[in-house]
């Protein structure tokens, strides 16, 4: 399965089609060109999606490594801002902030211009996860989770004022004799449990704790892609998040 921009073993985000909402992967027409324009915003630019490539800036594992996005021209881009969120045919784009079987917890730095790729912080200190993750864990460019938006559907529950989060399954291809453990349920229990070694309580999930369908994702894919063109379009205020 191809994908349209392949990461360095350092770097931590990779460019994908997504046919439906994310689970069956896709190759890229070499040869597609999309001209897009930020909603609100002056920039007009040529995106061609095998043309990205990302661009590492500084040591990984230390607090000023980024990871930027650049174009052909070698001219930064936003992952989020820039990448647009439809890539044709019922797909979407998805940007990998963290790569599978890796531990580093990388995250677009939504408050810096060019919106790069960074290790996360807490109290001055660069983030891990207790264990490896097993996929690829990223976003959808082009949404936003509204913080001031109560969701009923989740208990009331606020937008965490990021992009979408996506989880991208597959890309290894198991043996025959193999016994698997449901993906779904695997992926459930991990975000569950993953901050319990800290000393924290298990997550809890709204929609009784079970996946919704691919109708329920396309509509939280609509939803928080006019979320972000109100954001863009300053309708709402940004605060510290960049627009750049």
């Amino acid at each position: 399965m191809a994908t349209a921009v392949t990461a360095s073993a350092t770097a931590a985000t990779r460019f994908t089609r997504l046919a439906g909402v994310a689970l069956r992967r896709s190759s890229c027409r070499p040869h597609t060109a999309v001209r897009f324009q930020r909603p609100g915003l002056t920039t007009t630019a040529l995106l061609r999606p095998t043309e990205l490539k990302p661009k590492d800036q500084g040591q990984p594992e230390t607090l000023d490594y980024r990871v930027f996005l650049v174009d052909g021209a070698d001219r930064k881009v936003s992952p989020w801002h820039d990448v647009p969120l439809r890539a044709g045919d019922g797909a979407f784009h998805f940007i990998v902030e963290i790569p599978k079987e890796s531990s580093a917890k990388m995250e677009v730095a939504t408050d810096e211009a060019y919106t790069p790729i960074k290790q996360d912080t807490k109290k001055g200190n660069l983030r891990y996860y207790p264990y490896n993750i097993n996929w690829n864990y990223g976003l959808l460019p082009q949404t936003w989770e509204d913080p001031t938006a109560a969701n009923a559907d989740v208990e009331g529950a606020l937008g965490d004022n990021d992009p979408v989060d996506v989880v991208e399954i597959g890309e290894r291809r198991a043996n025959i004799g193999d016994v698997l453990r449901g993906t779904l349920t695997a992926i459930r229990d991990w975000f569950r449990d993953y901050k319990i070694p800290d000393g924290k309580p298990a997550n809890r999930f709204g929609l009784g704790n079970k996946p919704t369908s691919k109708e329920y994702a396309l509509k939280v894919i609509e939803e928080t892609n006019e979320s972000w063109e109100k954001l863009v379009k300053r309708k709402i205020p940004a605060g510290e998040l960049s627009l750049a």
